[in-house]
């Protein structure tokens, strides 16, 4: 995604920059979040958020701490290299910002909602409906809220927009336990689902 400012660089509504700076980030072993290209004077600033990417393997990541400071050098060494190796792409100098998502970012995909489970959400519904629950399990296609001590599944094309509440104490021992029991039922009710599936495929 890239992001074009008031007096953008590029005002076909694309930047060239993206894929060299996508494969430095991918290289560095994270994702690009975003990407944001401004022209300021005669030197251009970078902008490039990177997150972890949702795979097995990735470096370690809290929804407070996100990407750390070693993650932030490494990527900005490999974006600097690889804008340095294009110069072309655009003239004169640039500054190169590498940061990561802060807390306030909406959660706009699963991966968003995974990194921040356990944690209060504020939810704006389709239907005007408001909601603040505690995130549970998500898979590709919905996320199980606690709402008012109860689970809630709730799919993200229901979900208008959605922010992590900060909090300054830890989660509710009570909240945390509901949680883990209706995410082990829904683990079973899963596994249950696939023994049919498999049995009926051997008859």
């Amino acid at each position: 995604m890239t992001t074009q400012s008031a007096s953008p660089s590029f005002p076909d509504g694309g930047s060239p920059l993206e894929p060299v700076v996508r494969a430095a980030v991918d290289r560095a072993g994270y994702e690009l979040e975003t990407l944001e290209v401004v022209r300021a004077g005669r030197r251009h600033l970078v902008r490039v958020v990177v997150d972890i990417p949702d795979a097995p393997g990735s470096p370690a990541v809290t929804a407070i701490a996100g990407v750390d400071l070693d993650g932030i050098a490494a990527v900005s060494r490999a974006v600097a290299a690889d804008l340095d190796d294009h110069e072309h792409l655009f003239a004169g100098a640039y500054t190169l910002e590498v940061t990561s998502p802060g807390v306030d970012r909406p959660l706009t995909r699963p991966r968003h909602w995974r990194r921040n489970r356990l944690r209060l959400v504020r939810a704006r519904l389709g239907d005007g409906q408001e909601i603040v629950g505690r995130v549970g399990d998500a898979d590709a296609d919905a996320v199980t809220l606690l709402v008012s001590g109860e689970p809630r599944r709730v799919r993200f094309d229901e979900v208008d927009r959605a922010v992590v509440e900060v909090e300054f104490r830890e989660p509710p021992a009570s909240e945390i336990a509901a949680l883990e029991a209706s995410d082990a039922v829904s683990e079973e009710a899963t596994v249950s689902e696939e023994d049919a599936v498999s049995e009926e495929e051997e008859r």
